[in-house]
This record gives structure tokens, C-alpha cells and sequence, in this order.
């Protein structure tokens, strides 16, 4: 009975043993017919593949790929910017060790095949600058561990899925320059590390969801070239660490937020023509690291003190541009003291009301490069900067 036992527990030992050893021979030889059949299909005109992906090299020693320092399976597939064109193959799902997938800047088109929903281990997913159509799937959902999604510069269509919130770990979402519509979806609230959202230049409707203000760790919002309308939110002015906004070519409404000098971080503030109304609060003073401001094509005013609107941006920071592009209703003469922003390179005044003459200081802005005075009724002389726009509709 003791040997019966003993035979026993051996064949059950032999048994696991082959059953694990067929397991590690298949995950070894799984990930190279899954590369070999991307090869195959797709155009490849530098012959960069054909000429590295062969089975005469490991795996691991082909061009883009990258193998896990734990594992012998593949962990990185970058293949970024080598004309390559041709559909994503559903084999792509069979690389289970993935981690990071950059197929940007190609030629890819067609839809995301379902497979590649398997990829349970990506943190990295950037297929921006392709050809890419039909719907973002919602088995995007399932990559739970997915901190950066670039899916910017395709031809998507459809609304951004629910699902996708399930991305709990999301730091980067770019879906720019493409054509998705319906709403931004309140889900989005759910990414709780989200620094960058990008949702510019699609065909977006509705408001943005104030809960989206909640996000205290987001960096950046850029929703310009879109169909939004309502008023700007006061709750904006909660996103402490926000350091640029870009909410131009919209239709909006409103004013700006009074508070809005609470965003002391912000960078850049782009609210072009988004038919604003009112006056530029005074608390916009407070933005001291604020480098580019375009408020243009608006029907907004600010306090005749015009050189206490710009001081305040430039004389603490390196380099400034500042915007002020069309029909903001500036009006009177630009003030004598102009040349205490020292620190102004780019100044856009054209297309306002401003009369009398230009003043001569503005040739002690030895960092100016770029000055725009068209469609006012200032009179003056000109000066060396690199393009000078002054003659439309004034004085010599």
C-alpha cells in the first residue's frame, strides 16, 4: 500500500512537472509568432522589421521590442515613427507580458481589434498619429493599470465610452484632434490622478462637468475646437495645481471667474473667443507665472491702467508672451512706462481703440520680438523687432 502511494505521488509529481514545463515552453514561444504575424501584416518601406525580425535573433534582440528583466517575454513594443502602415493585428492580444505599446506617428488605420482588451499589464498605450477610425471600444475598460493613453491625431469617432473611467490610474488622457462627439462624461471624475486632459479639436458638446474641478491633481485641461457652451464655472478656481486652461473657440458665456487669481500656477490661459463678456478681473494680477494669455475675440474690458495689467506678468518671469489678440476693447494711450515689463517678448495689442502715440520706451524692450498694433489709431515710429505689424489703419 506504502509503494502504491509512493508511485502515486510520483506520477502526479511527473505529471505537474510536464504540465508546467509545457506552460513555460509556450509563454517562451508565444510572443514571436504574435511579432511575426504584426510583421506580416503590414507595409514595412524601410525594411527595418524584415531586416531585424527573423528567428535567427531572440526575440529580445529585435528593433522596438524589449523584453521584462524578470520574465524572457516581451515588455516593450516601440516602434515609433517608421512609416510602417497596415492594420493592428488581433495577435497583438497573445503578448500577455506587455507593458508598454507605442505605435505612434504610423500609418495604421482601421479599428482596435478586441484582443488587445487582453493586455491586462499595459501601463503605457500611445497609438496618436495614425489613421485609426470607428469607436473608442469599451474594453478599454478593462486595462485597469493603464497610467498614459495617447490616442491623439486619428479619425475616432463615436463618444468617449463610460468605461473608460474604469482607468482608475490615469495620469495622461489625450484624445486631441479627433472626431469624437456627444458630452465629456462625468466618469472622468473617477481618475483621481489625472495630470493631463486633453480633449481638444473634436466635435464635444455640452458643458464640462463641473466634477471634473474635484480633480486636485490635474496639471493641464485643454478642451479647445470643440461645440461646448455654458458659463465658466466658478469651481475651476479649485484646481490649485492646474498650471495650463485652454478653452478657446467654444460657446461659452459669461465672464470670467472673479477667483481666478487662485490658479497661481497657471502657465498658459487661452480663452479666445469664447464670447466672454464683462470686465478682466483685477485678481488675474495675481497669476505671476502666467506666460501666455489670449483673451482675443471676446467682448471684454479692463481698467484704463493698462500698464498695471502688465507689469504684474513681467517683470518677475524670464520669458513672457502675452497675448491680447482681437476686439478685447482697449482703448486710450499705451502708457509711457511700458518699458518696466522688461521682461515682454511678444505683445499683441491690435485690432482695440488705442490712440495717440507709441510710446518711445518701447525700444528699451530689448527682449521684444514680436509687437502688433494693427487696426488702432496710433501714431509713431517704427522699430527693429523681428515682424512689427503697425501699418493697418494707423498713423506714420
Amino acid at each position: 500500500m506504502t509503494k502504491f502511494h509512493f508511485l502515486l505521488s510520483d506520477l502526479m509529481f511527473i505529471r505537474n512537472f510536464m504540465v508546467s514545463y509545457a506552460m513555460i515552453v509556450r509563454n517562451l514561444t508565444t510572443d514571436q509568432p504574435a511579432l511575426l504575424a504584426f510583421k506580416h501584416q503590414i507595409i514595412d518601406p524601410q525594411n527595418i522589421l524584415a531586416n531585424s525580425w527573423t528567428t535567427n535573433n531572440s526575440v529580445c534582440n529585435w528593433v522596438g521590442v524589449s523584453c521584462a528583466a524578470k520574465h524572457p517575454r516581451v515588455g516593450v513594443l516601440d516602434l515609433f515613427n517608421m512609416g510602417l502602415t497596415g492594420t493592428i493585428p488581433p495577435q497583438l492580444g497573445n503578448l500577455s507580458f506587455l507593458v508598454s505599446r507605442n505605435l505612434s506617428h504610423n500609418n495604421f488605420h482601421d479599428h482596435f481589434p478586441r484582443e488587445l482588451g487582453r493586455l491586462s499589464r499595459l501601463k503605457l498605450i500611445d497609438l496618436s498619429f495614425n489613421f485609426l477610425n470607428g469607436e473608442i471600444p469599451s474594453w478599454f475598460g478593462r486595462l485597469d493599470k493603464v497610467l498614459h493613453l495617447n490616442l491623439r491625431n486619428n479619425n475616432l469617432t463615436g463618444v468617449i465610452p463610460p468605461s473608460i473611467a474604469n482607468l482608475s490610474n490615469l495620469e495622461n488622457l489625450d484624445l486631441n484632434h479627433n472626431l469624437i462627439h456627444g458630452n465629456i462624461p462625468h466618469e472622468i471624475s473617477k481618475f483621481l490622478n489625472l495630470k493631463i486632459l486633453r480633449l481638444a479639436s473634436n466635435q464635444l458638446s455640452g458643458s464640462i462637468p463641473a466634477v471634473i474641478y474635484n480633480i486636485s491633481s490635474l496639471r493641464m485641461i485643454s478642451v479647445a475646437s470643440n461645440n461646448l457652451f455654458g458659463s465658466l464655472p466658478k469651481h475651476i478656481c479649485e484646481c490649485k495645481n492646474l498650471q495650463g486652461l485652454q478653452l478657446s473657440t467654444n460657446r461659452f458665456n459669461g465672464s470670467i471667474p472673479r477667483n481666478i487669481g487662485s490658479l497661481t500656477k497657471l502657465r498658459t490661459l487661452f480663452l479666445y473667443d469664447i464670447n466672454l463678456e464683462g470686465e478682466i478681473p483685477q485678481d488675474i494680477r495675481n497669476l505671476q507665472k502666467l506666460e501666455i494669455f489670449d483673451v482675443g475675440r471676446n467682448n471684454l474690458s479692463v481698467d484704463a491702467s493698462l500698464i498695471n495689467f502688465l507689469v504684474p506678468f513681467t517683470s518677475n518671469v524670464y520669458v513672457i508672451i502675452f497675448l491680447i489678440s482681437g476686439d478685447l476693447t482697449f482703448a486710450g494711450q499705451i502708457p509711457l512706462r511700458i518699458d518696466e515689463c522688461m521682461n515682454l517678448q511678444k505683445l499683441y495689442l491690435d485690432d482695440n481703440r488705442l490712440n495717440g502715440s507709441i510710446p518711445k520706451s518701447i525700444g528699451n524692450l530689448t527682449r521684444l520680438t514680436y509687437l502688433y498694433l494693427g487696426e488702432n489709431n496710433l501714431k509713431g515710429k517704427t522699430f527693429a523687432f523681428d515682424i512689427f505689424f503697425l501699418s493697418v489703419n494707423n498713423r506714420d
